[in-house]
């Protein structure tokens, strides 16, 4: 990740981030629960098991890291909020946060493909 990528705008993290990653977790849900339980192959239902397993594991870290970054910029994000400055205020990220925040987007595009 290159050091411009290591800010996010309150803008982007509270209007595109969090909603996707929210969006990311219904898709999951809804389309894994749904091919496993429709999935008459135990082995085809094993490995559904198993992905929809390690979507849930990379969601709770991707949250855990946002939890943070949201706790360390509560103040700002107020602000921005009350200011109606959302897109003006940028956060930098820690070394957690950017890779939370990136998989965060790869998670986002790889529930994506998996409800086509």
């Amino acid at each position: 990740m290159t050091a411009q990528q290591e800010r996010i705008s309150t803008h982007t993290l509270v209007h595109d981030l969090i909603p996707k990653l929210k969006a990311t977790e219904r898709l999951v849900d809804g389309t894994l629960r749904g091919r496993v339980e429709r999935s008459e192959d135990p082995r085809e239902t094993a490995r559904l098991e198993e992905l929809k397993a390690e979507f849930e594991l990379e969601i709770a870290m991707i949250r855990m890291n946002l939890e943070h970054l949201l706790r360390r910029y509560d103040r700002q994000l107020e602000d921005a909020g009350r200011d109606g400055q959302a897109d003006s205020a940028m956060l930098t990220l820690d070394a957690h946060e950017a890779v939370a925040i990136e998989s965060a987007r790869a998670l986002y595009r790889r529930a994506r493909e998996l409800a086509r």
